[in-house]
């Protein structure tokens, strides 16, 4: 069956989508599509788009590109785009999903078009580790670290990705759209892991930041010690530098005036495994004074029945601090 192409973003390939179809397209639209920055050359790779689709008025874009920070692969990453950024830039969440994930899960299963339109926000979501490597331990597990260990630390660089290279991609590519002046952070897992991590390690590029059921004592849990002794190795000190409880106690004071916003479901079977450990946080965040709204759903797990059912209240936290600054 053939499908009408959304259209969306133009770039210089052949291969990508248009924007808008051309018959829709009027002298404003035109001005619009205009403003929009060509494909060209970024970080050492060019961006190409490989699909749109449109939800709740939302423009849904997929794009990849060869990553220097992950030793030359090819990275893909999704872009939301608001009705709204096809006039204006407007303010950027950035989402990091969980262990075993790609850039899909969160487009497929969150439902964050129709609180994104609403606000008139973006949505940034990358992967959550390098792809194309014959390693079966970090695919899709990156934990949001740069790696120290020999064999990883060409390819696993996430945090570098996440905080340097995604955003100057984006900085370059989607100026006109996209304003990373305004940016909060959130994810799920183990990408909540690396939302509060990058968040409270980088204050000044953010705003805000959230998470669902994050992991936040990583070295004290077994999934931080499996993965950080692989690409940190054994040094301990180091782990902590990747561990939003640690790094809460070591600023000792106040990071962000909004309160830290964390959903955690009460039937997590994670949280009973000790794998998430949400009152070290708590207890870290109370003796250094940040403000921190924990909220514990009865009846939720660790899934995306659970995110998609708070999604709207994340979008909506973010959105009002980015939209009064």
């Amino acid at each position: 069956m053939r499908q009408n192409n959304p259209s969306t973003f133009r770039h210089t390939s052949c291969r990508s989508l248009c924007w808008k179809s051309r018959a829709a397209v009027t002298r404003s639209e035109k001005r619009h599509r205009r403003r929009r920055p060509r494909g060209k050359t970024v970080m050492g790779g060019s961006v190409e788009q490989i699909s749109a689709s449109k939800c709740f008025e939302c423009q849904v874009l997929r794009f990849q590109h060869t990553s220097p920070a992950l030793g030359g692969t090819l990275a893909k990453f999704h872009l939301i785009l608001p009705p709204k950024a096809e006039s204006q830039s407007v303010p950027c969440l950035i989402w990091l999903s969980g262990l075993s994930c790609t850039d899909e899960n969160f487009v497929f299963k969150a439902a964050p078009y129709k609180a994104a339109a609403e606000h008139g926000v973006a949505i940034l979501v990358p992967d959550v580790s390098p792809r194309g490597i014959d390693d079966e331990f970090g695919s899709s597990a990156g934990f949001y670290v740069d790696a120290t260990v020999p064999e990883y630390k060409t390819n696993y660089n996430m945090y570098t990705y996440c905080t340097e290279e995604l955003p100057n991609l984006i900085k370059s590519e989607f100026a006109d759209s996209v304003d990373l002046s305004r940016c909060s952070i959130f994810g799920h897992s183990m990408g909540g892991h690396g939302a509060l991590v990058i968040a409270l390690k980088n204050p000044s590029k953010f705003r805000s930041v959230s998470a669902f059921a994050p992991i936040l004592n990583p070295v004290n849990c077994p999934w931080g010690v499996k993965y950080f002794s692989g690409f940190l190795g054994s040094d301990h000190e180091a782990w902590k530098a990747y561990d939003a409880t640690e790094l809460i106690r070591s600023a000792g004071k106040l990071v962000f005036a909004a309160p830290i916003l964390v959903d955690q479901g009460d039937k997590d079977g994670f949280l009973e495994q000790g794998q998430l450990l949400p009152s070290n946080f708590e207890h870290a965040c109370a003796e250094a004074g940040q403000p921190l709204l924990l909220n514990y759903r009865p009846g939720y797990d660790h899934g995306y029945f659970f995110i998609s059912t708070f999604i709207a209240d994340h979008i909506a936290h973010h959105a009002n601090i980015l939209n009064s600054a």
